[in-house]
């Protein structure tokens, strides 16, 4: 993929044509119907011009894709805000994440999970730091978790404060991690393939309930 840098002003503006392309594409027609050939020509290029700023379709989608993760990173703080302590503020990173996967679970199965070959962590980061107000304003301590693709890594960060304020031990929050990711992998997964009826709001709710189930046992564990 080609450097880019905001001193770069006509690469920074057509980078933005294609990424607000594609995401036209993908609310008009399904984030399963965008090719190359369909955003060179909604944005007005040949196809060719895309290959000078993107290796493959994929990588385009996620950067479009991204657009719609900046929704989620600006509610975060005011959903997580009246948490009461470390507990509750971590059941809630994960319900607002799930909130916004599940209403979204093409998009974020894109961003998290699919193949776009390329280091995922290199091109967030490309992203947010060209398109700074896509992220909004949070607080600092949740710019690591916000700017990082890899779920295990988010779900540590989300974690550690339950380490430092010793409700858990790490190898048990790493555990506990592990548990919640792959649920929720296994629900984003089924709601993409429609191999599930759930509402997003039927998912929200089952996935927060066992959330709460697996932090309070292994809470429970740590007291033992």
């Amino acid at each position: 993929m080609i450097d880019f840098d905001n001193k770069d002003i006509k690469k920074k503006r057509t980078l933005k044509i294609f990424i607000e392309a594609t995401r036209k594409l993908i609310e008009e027609k399904g984030i399963e119907k965008v090719t190359i050939r369909g955003v060179a020509k909604k944005a007005g290029y040949n196809s060719a011009t895309i290959y000078n700023y993107f290796d493959n379709c994929n990588q385009l989608i996620f950067f479009a894709s991204l657009d719609f993760l900046g929704e989620y990173s600006q509610a975060m703080p005011e959903y997580i805000a009246d948490a009461e302590d470390e507990i509750e503020k971590f059941i809630k990173m994960w319900e607002c994440f799930c909130k916004y996967s599940f209403e979204n679970p093409k998009i974020y199965y894109a961003i998290f999970s699919d193949n776009i070959g390329d280091h995922p962590e290199i091109l967030m980061k490309k992203y947010f730091d060209l398109f700074p107000e896509k992220l909004g304003t949070p607080p600092t301590d949740l710019l690591p978790m916000l700017l990082d693709p890899d779920l295990s890594h988010r779900a540590a960060i989300a974690s550690k404060p339950l380490i430092e304020n010793d409700f858990l031990q790490e190898k048990k929050a790493r555990q506990m991690d592990n548990m919640i990711t792959y649920i929720y992998h296994g629900m984003l997964t089924l709601m993409v393939n429609e191999r599930i009826e759930y509402t997003s709001d039927q998912a929200l709710e089952i996935i927060s309930s066992q959330i709460r189930t697996i932090l309070e046992n292994a809470i429970c564990c740590h007291q033992k």
